[in-house]
């Protein structure tokens, strides 16, 4: 049995305005009964620490699983708001304690206010207390920041790292030189977006023609899955699955899990040559950008549109969607330019010259 894959909890299935608790809770049991333990949730997921409550810790036993969520202080005015979310946290989980807890999305642009406000001590002082099993901290920058982060905290047991084929050799997201810091300093590793928000799960066509005819059975997130899976040093990979089915075909080759052939890194190494030549925004949709837009502007959904109109070249189509997505005053012309979703972008996109291009398009 391998245990690798993980449940990752940022995009879990919705029924009207809430989180589907009947079905996550269907995932979860298909989850377990599969053999695997590792469920990631954090403070700033909407409902999704409650929902875990309801859907696991409620109905499982404490020693069947293990629980990461984390503290995100970039938004938060003060050092007692930044530490009072593991007090939330706990409370909305009932977890009890946190196996893993991780101080959440460290860049260029905020690592700095989690020393301000020391947050390093205090997830040690919360280890040693019991309520933390183990520190960690979640990264979107490049291996010289990880590096001198990594040299500062031997403490950290784990990092979390953005992983996926398609971004391997990316010279803007550096997954394998971040990779390889990290292995460097004999830390053990938790991907996220293996599957880049599920766009390797619908990949370009030329893409799907490559699988296809190396293993017509094979779904496509599969490949990216094992790709990330087949990495040394991997304590986790999560998959942010938001359905049963999606459930269900992640567990089918990952509860027997084989590690990609030399024939299929080929493939893999082919796949992502085509992603190389695209040029889509790489939106993984994580809506971090979305909380403090002044205009409400869905910059995920825009993106997510442009990048169908890009790639399918039906533009009255994509008219068509967009119009029916946005709302007076909501639009991608509605972006006044502060920023601000900038701040928060872990892909560091320049959203606002993106929106310019979407409002030309679409306006």
């Amino acid at each position: 049995m391998n245990g690798k894959l993980g449940f990752g909890l940022m995009r879990l299935p919705r029924k009207r305005l809430g989180i589907d608790i009947p079905q996550v809770s269907r995932m979860v049991d298909t989850f377990l009964d599969a053999g695997f333990t590792y469920f990631d949730t954090a403070f700033v997921y909407p409902g999704s620490e409650a929902a875990i409550r309801k859907a696991l810790v409620e109905r499982h036993p404490r020693e069947s699983y293990t629980m990461a969520t984390k503290l995100f202080a970039p938004m938060v005015p003060t050092e007692a708001a930044a530490k009072k979310e593991l007090d939330t946290s706990l409370e909305r989980t009932g977890a009890g304690y946190i196996d893993y807890y991780l101080l959440h999305a460290l860049m260029g642009n905020n690592y700095k206010k989690y020393e301000k406000f020391h947050l390093w001590d205090f997830v040690q002082e919360e280890k040693a207390k019991g309520r933390i099993k183990h520190i960690g901290f979640s990264f979107h920058d490049g291996p010289e920041l990880l590096k001198e982060i990594l040299t500062d905290h031997p403490e950290a047991e784990f990092v979390q790292l953005q992983i996926n084929y398609a971004d391997w050799e990316n010279p803007h997201v550096r997954s394998r030189e971040v990779y390889e810091v990290a292995r460097s300093f004999g830390k053990e590793i938790v991907i996220m977006e293996p599957v880049k928000g599920g766009k390797l799960a619908d990949p370009p066509s030329e893409v799907k023609r490559l699988f296809t005819q190396a293993d017509p059975k094979a779904s496509f997130a599969s490949w990216a899955i094992r790709f990330a899976a087949s990495l040394d040093g991997i304590l986790a990979v999560l998959s942010g699955m938001s359905n049963t089915a999606q459930m269900e075909d992640n567990v089918s080759f990952m509860k027997d899990f084989h590690p990609l052939s030399a024939e299929e890194q080929e493939i893999i190494a082919r796949a992502r040559q085509v992603f190389s030549a695209s040029v889509e925004i790489p939106c993984t949709a994580c809506r971090y950008c979305c909380e403090g837009c002044p205009k409400q502007i869905p910059i995920p959904d825009i993106f997510a549109v442009m990048n169908r109109r890009s790639s399918s070249g039906q533009l009255e189509a994509a008219q068509a969607e967009y119009d029916a997505l946005v709302t007076e005053g909501h639009g991608a012309d509605a972006c006044i330019g502060c920023r601000k979703c900038e701040q928060v972008c872990p892909q560091h996109i320049e959203v606002a010259d993106e929106l310019k291009k979407c409002a030309v398009a679409f306006h």
